[in-house]
């Protein structure tokens, strides 16, 4: 990003902002999250290119394992965001059309498009339902939106919205931060 840009808002460098622990926790959780995106990700773009899978059903059930096991990650670094962090902001930056409103369209677009592809799938194990190269392509469009929506996602917390949370709240929100963060397993 360019830091000289008026959307970037002056609160430095992010890289050199001496975070409070739960925003250093928030941003200490997205290597692990991004990097398992990156794997599903890959795996989508891979099954998409071979041209020798007739079995759609495994590559799907492959899919649902890493995503199963990135959910329960991502849910309480989801929640920690939303309900913690994102409503002590709104009383300093308001919720409508700024960064809260785009955080949580963009956490909003994450999960509809997740449950899709969990629902979807639990409908054809229920069902006991051959999946074809197109039903298994339709599934892929919901996890290539979560990529592509969450990677961008990060970014924007990570230069704009936890620098502006590290400046705007104060050190006891910081410290109510904290405690609240503790109750989210």
């Amino acid at each position: 990003m360019n830091h000289n840009s008026p959307c970037f808002g002056g609160f430095g460098d992010p890289n050199e902002i001496n975070y409070c622990a739960p925003l250093k926790q928030l941003i200490d959780e997205h290597p692990s999250l991004l990097a398992k995106m990156a794997e599903f990700n890959q795996m989508v773009q891979a099954f998409e290119a071979d041209d020798t899978i007739t079995d759609w059903n495994n590559a799907i059930d492959q899919l649902h394992e890493k995503l199963s096991i990135f959910i329960a990650e991502l849910e309480p670094h989801s929640d920690r965001e939303e309900d913690v962090l994102f409503e002590m902001m709104v009383k300093y930056i308001g919720r409508e059309g700024g960064p809260i409103a785009v955080m949580e369209y963009e956490h909003n677009t994450a999960k509809l498009n997740l449950k899709e592809f969990m629902d979807k799938v639990a409908f054809i194990k229920e069902n006991e339902k051959t999946i074809t190269k197109e039903e298994a392509f339709d599934l892929f469009r919901h996890l290539k939106i979560v990529y592509l929506t969450l990677t961008d996602h990060f970014m924007k917390e990570e230069n704009i919205l936890f620098p502006m949370a590290e400046k705007t709240l104060s050190d006891e929100e910081k410290e109510e931060l904290a405690i609240q963060f503790k109750k989210i397993a």
